[in-house]
This record gives structure tokens, sequence and C-alpha cells, in this order.
């Protein structure tokens, strides 16, 4: 019997459980949400806005890359008119910007023909 009573210190240190683990995992799921998900739902929110203002008239950019003129807009689809009596149908998510819009270059030129001339 020369053997000494074996003592566990560890037990009883630990009297209660640390919040630090807790506060790691917040702080990794908030990182996440303002890094990734919230830029990326805002980029969502701009490309349907978008999507949805199109227009007949509009040149737009497909996400492949082709150039076309909105001839056709439905609920779900567009007729673009890609090169002269040349149209092709399209999926509006398929649209990846419009680069003019068709009633804002109109307007400039009407209001230059009805400006008066002031030849003296």
């Amino acid at each position: 019997m020369g053997r000494p009573p074996i003592v566990y210190y560890a037990a009883e240190s630990s009297g209660g459980s640390s919040a630090l683990p807790l506060l790691v995992v917040v702080a990794f799921a908030a990182f996440v949400y303002f890094l990734m998900i919230r830029p990326q739902q805002k980029r969502r929110r701009e490309v349907e806005s978008m999507q949805s203002a199109m227009g007949l008239g509009d040149e737009v950019v497909t996400v492949g890359g082709l150039y076309g003129i909105v001839t056709e807009v439905d609920s779900d689809t567009v007729m673009l008119e890609i090169a002269p009596g040349v149209t092709a149908k399209y999926a509006r998510a398929a649209i990846g910007k419009v680069n003019r819009k068709a009633a804002v270059e109109e307007e400039p030129a009407a209001e230059e023909e009805s400006a008066p001339s002031t030849d003296d």
C-alpha cells in the first residue's frame, strides 16, 4: 500500500463553462453575414430591379455577352433583335446589363429640335 491517491486537479478548477466559444461562433456568423450574404442580397435586388425596369428599345447585354435591342417583353421572356431582321427569345434572367435606355436617348434629341435658334 505504498501508492498515493490519484488527485484530479483539472476537474476541480473548471467550475463553469466559458462564454468564449459561444462568442467566437457568434462573431464568425456576423462576419459571414456582413461580408458575404448581405452584399450578395444587395446585388441580387439591383439585378432584379434592372430586369423588371427593362423596356422596348433598350440596348441590353445577355450574361453570355450577346448584344441586342429589346423588341418584346413578357413576364418571363424577352425578344431581342440581335441583327437587322434577326430576333431571338431569351429568359428575362439571362439579361446581364442594360447598356442604354430607349427613352433617355430620345428626350435630348427632341429638346434640341424644339429649342429656338438664336441666329442674328
